[in-house]
C-alpha cells in the first residue's frame, strides 16, 4: 500500500463491505458497556443494528471522535492495511453521538487504516 498509484485507485466500494459483520456488534457492546450501563449499551447496539449504513469521510470521523490517529505501526492498523492490500474488504464503522464527541463503538483501527490510505476516503458507517 506504499505506492501513491494504489492509493489513487481506492474507493469506498473497493475496500469497504456494505454492511457490518455480525461480530462487530458484540465488540461494540463490550466497549459501550464501559461508558454506559449495560441496558443503555444494549439499546444502543440494537439501534446500530437497525440504523442505515451512511457515508462519512475518515478525516471527519477522526476529528469528531477527538481520538488520536494510531500509528501506522500499530499491529491492528497494520493488519487492516494488509487486508486492503490483499483486496479483502473492511467492515463499516459503528458510531454513537456522544455529548461532547463521537464515540467509535467499533472500528477505530479500521478508521485509522482508512486515514492512512487517504484521509478523504469515504467510510461506510452506522451512526446513532
Amino acid at each position: 500500500m506504499k505506492t501513491s498509484a494504489k492509493k489513487k485507485n481506492l474507493t469506498k466500494d473497493s475496500i469497504w463491505m456494505k454492511e457490518p459483520e455480525e461480530h462487530d456488534f458484540p465488540a461494540a457492546l463490550d466497549y459501550l458497556e464501559l461508558l454506559v450501563d449495560p441496558d443503555e449499551a444494549n439499546k444502543m447496539v440494537e439501534q446500530l443494528k437497525a440504523a442505515p449504513t451512511i457515508i462519512k469521510k475518515s478525516k471527519d470521523i477522526l476529528r469528531a471522535s477527538k481520538l488520536a490517529l494510531l500509528p501506522e505501526t500499530n499491529i491492528h492498523v497494520k493488519e487492516n492495511l494488509k487486508k486492503v492490500e490483499k483486496n479483502k474488504k473492511l467492515s463499516p464503522i459503528l458510531l454513537v453521538r456522544g455529548p461532547q464527541e463521537l464515540i467509535i463503538a467499533d472500528g477505530y483501527h479500521r478508521l485509522c487504516c482508512s486515514y492512512y490510505l487517504t484521509e478523504d476516503l469515504e467510510v461506510p458507517c452506522r451512526l446513532i
